[in-house]
């Protein structure tokens, strides 16, 4: 044994067991959060219960049953319920929906209460754009308040006509958000030009006259759009449908406000599978809605992504530099490792601090003087003295800097000094050694600190609640508006928009499921930035293979 112990071995399978067992843990992690996440998109079924109430009267619940728990009797008759023994009991967590009609869309219901439970082929869920789902049956289709069709038949004249709507909505969206902002846009940009002209104190009748002029025809351009908008919401509100819900109310709803509608009891697999990859298409590209425990996180990931990418054209040549002075230039002595041991502790200061200075720094200082020198007929309405795309970027780029800084200098460390020898012997100076030389063959080490720099900026949340990220950001930080990268516009992240829903949403249980579900997909994202990076990594390790030989 004491040879055995002498020899290694038991080390070799502790650090083996340790990064089994850690892996575990990752894996298992990963497979929580997709299984509770993505399985929220799946077509449930849609039951229909008889329920006794702790009056004894019985009532109906539609709903869907979104987590089942088993509790001990005398846990539910502590929370105030009438349960009998000592057994234990299991409970359903019915999403009933119908807020608008009976105030609260999920409720818990013990099994033993449950006095009949029907999944009838005809109940019918709905997505709609405000108060959550609704539950219940069709009883008719109307037009302009008069019902067209009732009945059996009113299920095949719905779904047509819903069609028409869904249309008509992202006709809608698209001439508000497009067409009509971008006259909104130009608008806002003639009105800072003339107010430029006021502070320079210049009367030029030319210009004025070229700014009313612009100023006329998008106007005009705004009028035709408003008629037209004007006409298509009285043509989205023309139909309706009449529901019957649980408590026996019939329910007015505009086809207008619905999303989408269906029946999961009567879908085959084949319907579900096609249902369940729409609904999963629909959370990566779509907007959010309801208080973002509905819709999409598309705005999020595409705010994530873009701040990573700035993040990390700002991060490489700054932490490069650094690094190439310290290894290269500077001269090795008490004070180039003081500077190292500070950059060391760099990296381990709170990411809350980053936050402050890049609020103080950043946004109140160099954004301040920005808006005060180019700036300055958009005052007292800020540009770049507030909070936004560029800001978050430069504060984590301040952050990940000093991991960038390490994996460089130690790419740089690891390339022979013959190399730099024979590059000097051969004529080249010291710049065109670095540049053309040491540099490439370290490009491998620089990646390797970009991959850490990604890994840890595109999760960070604390310092973005103050220099950038909001809960709903109104437009893209992208768009067709000159100069079509607007960094000084807040956007969304993924990391924030977990937090918000997690911990800041009026209707927890509904948000749950979108916790998993973005929190899968954060991971997923920074899975992909990370493989690009290795892969160019790779890459470039391979092309300086032979030099490094």
């Amino acid at each position: 044994m004491r040879t055995w112990f002498k020899s290694g071995s038991p080390w070799i399978w502790l650090t083996a067991s340790a990064v089994s067992v850690s892996l575990i843990l990752v894996f298992g992690l990963l497979v929580l959060i997709a299984v509770r996440g993505m399985g929220h998109f799946w077509p449930h079924t849609v039951w229909e219960y008889d329920y006794q109430k702790q009056d004894g009267s019985v009532v109906r619940l539609i709903g869907e049953i979104q987590d089942e728990e088993t509790v001990t009797a005398q846990r539910l008759r502590d929370a105030g319920m009438s349960i009998e023994g000592d057994a234990l009991v299991t409970r359903y967590l019915l999403k009933t929906g119908n807020r608008d009609v009976t105030g609260k869309d999920f409720r818990w219901v013990v099994a033993p209460n449950i006095k009949a439970a029907r999944n009838p082929q005809t109940v019918m869920a709905v997505e709609r754009r405000e108060w959550g789902n609704l539950y219940g049956y069709l009883n008719a289709v109307q037009e302009n308040g008069q019902s067209v069709v009732v009945g059996k038949g009113a299920w095949e004249g719905l779904l047509p006509r819903l069609q028409r709507a869904t249309d008509l909505f992202a006709e809608i969206r698209h001439l508000e958000k497009g067409e009509i902002g971008a006259i909104n846009y130009a608008l806002e940009r003639l009105r800072l030009r003339e107010r430029a002209l006021e502070l320079r104190g210049e009367d030029d009748p030319e210009e004025r006259a070229a700014i009313e002029a612009e100023r006329k025809d998008e106007q005009a351009k705004y009028a035709g759009l408003q008629q037209r908008l004007r006409d298509l919401y009285k043509d989205i509100n023309r139909d309706q449908m009449l529901v019957t819900v649980a408590t026996g109310e019939t329910v007015l709803v505009p086809l207008a406000k619905v999303v989408r509608a269906y029946r999961p009891n009567e879908m085959s697999l084949s319907q579900k599978l096609g249902f369940y990859l729409t609904k999963a298409w629909e959370f990566v590209s779509d907007e959010p809605r309801e208080a973002n425990t509905e819709g999409g996180i598309f705005p999020a990931i595409f705010g994530t992504v873009m701040m990573v990418i700035i993040m990390s054209i700002m991060v490489v040549p700054f932490g490069v530099v650094a690094a190439v002075y310290l290894r290269e230039y500077a001269r090795q002595g008490p004070v180039t490792q003081l500077i190292r041991i500070a950059v060391n502790n760099l990296a381990g200061v709170p990411s809350i601090v980053y936050g402050v200075f890049g609020l103080g720094f950043f946004v109140y200082f160099l954004g301040g003087n920005i808006d005060q020198l180019f700036f300055p007929e958009a005052l007292p309405a800020p540009t770049f003295g507030t909070p936004g795309l560029m800001w978050a970027s430069l504060t984590l780029a301040l952050l990940t800097v000093p991991v960038v800084i390490v994996a460089t200098e130690e790419g740089l460390s690891r390339i022979p000094k013959s190399v730099r020898e024979g590059s000097l012997a051969l004529g080249a100076t010291k710049a065109e050694t670095l540049w053309r030389t040491v540099l490439p063959m370290a490009s491998p080490a620089i990646m390797t600190g970009l991959i850490l720099a990604i890994a840890r900026a595109a999760g960070e949340v604390a310092p973005l609640m103050l220099v950038g990220v909001v809960k709903l950001a109104p437009s893209l930080p992208l768009d067709g508006n000159a100069p079509f990268l607007h960094l000084d516009r807040k956007f969304m992240h993924m990391g924030f928009h977990i937090y918000d829903v997690g911990f800041q949403s009026p209707n927890v249980e509904a948000a749950r499921p979108l916790v998993y579900a973005t929190a899968f997909l954060l991971v997923l994202v920074i899975v992909a930035l990370n493989l690009l990076a290795i892969a160019i990594r790779n890459r470039l390790r391979e092309k300086y293979r032979a030099l490094e030989n």
